[in-house]
């Protein structure tokens, strides 16, 4: 059509019009999705992770200020904001409890979280006392689609690099639990173990794990209990370890034959 023919473009004697008609709007306003923000995931996580280390029971509001490093009034505002929309359910002097929905937004962000960690770990050969950080700014930014083709990528795997579970691209419940397996300080003495899961991920923690040899899949064997001296002695391979206690309990362990 020929800029002369176009409606609104030219002027009745036939020359160009200074101005355009506007076009009405045939289109409902549309309203997009509300994304949680970074606070909103990182409030959701802490809860349910916390919660299910006391079995479900509703999470105080010291628990989480510690946990985040905020004071306790800051979190008492922001279980108002996620009361209000609906993802906990936060009851005063109480404590909050995930609702559905929440839950449903906290294993998201850990499903991110953990599938970020282990793809670092395979194909950027980053070790596992470096990949948290990392992780933690990622886990906002990357949607779901590429979440789950990491996932396939990495063949489904079932834990992270520390042995933590995977939530399912259903969202599924993960089982958390500590008793999944038992601590090395409560294996006796002359047993074989596995290690499975790493409860304390604090970089130092870890990089002393990998310079003892008590990496995931390590198989070693309780020696001997100071039970006065708060100490564990172990045997990984040729190598004999004296662990504190506070360490031992900090590794989730399978027996094996």
């Amino acid at each position: 059509m020929a800029a002369s023919q176009l409606p609104g473009l030219t002027s009745p004697g036939g020359g160009w019009c200074c101005c355009v008609r506007p076009v009405p709007t045939r289109f409902p306003t549309r309203k997009l999705p509300v994304v949680p923000s970074l606070t909103v995931e990182n409030y959701v996580k802490a809860i349910y992770q916390i919660s299910t280390t006391q079995e479900d029971q509703p999470v105080s509001t010291g628990q989480l200020a510690a946990a985040l490093g905020v004071s306790p009034g800051t979190v008492t505002s922001m279980l108002k904001t996620l009361d209000a929309a609906q993802l906990a359910t936060h009851t005063p002097y109480e404590g909050v409890a995930l609702s559905a929905t929440g839950r449903v937004l906290a294993l998201r962000v850990i499903r991110r979280h953990r599938l970020i960690e282990q793809f670092l770990v395979e194909t950027l050969a980053m070790t596992w006392d470096e990949v948290h950080e990392e992780a933690e700014h990622m886990e906002h930014a990357v949607s779901d689609l590429l979440v789950d083709r990491i996932d396939a990528y990495l063949g489904r795997p079932e834990v992270d690099p520390h042995g933590d579970p995977i939530p399912r691209g259903d969202m599924s419940a993960v089982d958390e639990a500590a008793d999944s397996g038992r601590l090395l300080s409560a294996v006796a003495v002359g047993e074989r173990f596995q290690v499975a899961r790493v409860l304390d991920q604090s970089p130092p923690f870890l990089r002393y794990l990998a310079e003892t040899g008590l990496v995931l899949e390590a198989i070693g064997t309780v020696e001997r209990m100071v039970d006065d001296a708060g100490l564990v002695e172990i045997r990984v391979g040729s190598r004999a370890i004296t662990l504190p206690r506070d360490a031992a309990d900090n590794l989730i362990v399978t027996t094996v034959a």
